[in-house]
């Protein structure tokens, strides 16, 4: 029985990676005939402008998490084949859809979007987090990791050694029209991401007076770190020297142009801008946040991985990819993600 209706969700469109992934995903299963209902918390946002057309949107009017309990509702009046949890964030509505509909849910496929082990919890939160997690085999019914590493993790963490895949997100491609970005002359490092605690940008900032006096940083994403991010540019006098333009609907032409790409995260799922900035022939500079970072730098000629509390190895690293030759550009996997998602769903359904 072929999976023709799948569901999926998020809270709202504010341009997190998962979000991307996950309307390009939706739009590849649309073109293959399949028939794709978006529950969004809040339809506005940057992403509005990727979502594909024929997705049938289910708009909840409101942002806030608590919003998506009104899914069991849906699922019910709708009768999806399939469920697809787009990240970590949303397993907890997974939880809800499987205790609130019982025999009436469909199968729930969920992608680990973020790291298992989390560099912001303490060792009592650390312990909750891991119960948590050893619960998901209760509710979920497949899961689906972007590398081996990271799903080697994930099954025995969430106990779902038998039912787990290793699926890549598919490849972020051009977005013609799209309005691009005016950089500063000199060169760049640059940054892709929110605006969040997670992304540690405050360390990319930090190492700002230990670059030649030519480099610029910009960092490219908006979030709720804004103020705080801009107040540390202020008091250390880096006003000229880094910008935070905001999102970018395109990011793969900077990324082209600058001299490479820093990603200072505490933790991290599978980073897709890592990838991004290689296939166009951009070094890497990155913390080690997740397994998969050292799977994607895994030729030293990429890129440097290094340790998330080294902040002169940090700086370092930056300073010898600013000289260094460029890499060879590599391509992107997961150009067939979306036909072998669709067959696990046809699979479950």
């Amino acid at each position: 029985m072929p999976a023709d209706h799948i569901l999926t969700f998020a809270q709202d469109l504010a341009g997190g990676g998962v979000e991307r992934a996950q309307l390009r995903l939706a739009g590849a299963w649309l073109a293959a005939g399949r028939r794709v209902t978006l529950v969004v918390g809040d339809a506005r946002g940057p992403l509005a402008a990727e979502v594909p057309a024929g997705i049938d949107v289910e708009s909840l009017g409101q942002r806030n998490y608590l919003a998506q309990y009104r899914l069991a509702a849906i699922t019910r009046r709708l009768r999806p084949d399939v469920i697809f949890c787009a990240g970590n964030h949303y397993t907890l509505v997974a939880a809800w859809l499987r205790w609130r509909l019982g025999a009436d849910c469909p199968p729930i496929v969920a992608k680990l979007s973020n790291a298992i082990d989390r560099a912001d919890h303490g060792r009592v939160m650390d312990a909750g987090h891991r119960l948590w997690l050893a619960q998901h085999g209760r509710f979920l019914d497949h899961l689906v990791a972007m590398t081996p590493a990271t799903a080697a993790v994930a099954a025995r963490a969430m106990r779902m050694e038998r039912r787990t895949s290793v699926i890549p997100n598919p490849p972020a491609p051009p977005a013609p029209g799209a309005p691009g970005i005016a950089l500063p002359a000199g060169r760049i490092v640059l940054g892709v991401g929110r605006l969040v605690a997670q992304k540690r940008w405050d360390r990319l900032i930090a190492a700002v007076p230990a670059l030649p006096a030519d480099v610029t940083v910009v960092i490219l994403g908006e979030g709720d770190m804004r103020d705080a991010l801009e107040r540390q540019i202020a008091a250390a006098g880096l006003g000229d020297r880094v910008r935070l333009p905001g999102h970018v609907a395109d990011p793969l032409v900077a990324m082209a142009q600058a001299a490479l790409l820093a990603l200072p995260s505490d933790y991290e799922g599978v980073p897709g801008v890592l990838r991004e900035a290689l296939s166009v022939g951009t070094p890497v500079v990155a913390t080690a946040s997740s397994p998969s970072v050292r799977e994607i730098v895994g030729d030293a000629r990429l890129g440097s991985v290094v340790a998330c509390d080294d902040a002169a190895g940090f700086a370092a690293a930056l300073n010898h990819w600013l000289d260094a030759p460029r890499p060879a550009p590599v391509p992107q996997p997961g150009a067939d993600s979306a036909a072998r998602y669709l067959a696990l769903f046809d699979r479950l359904a």
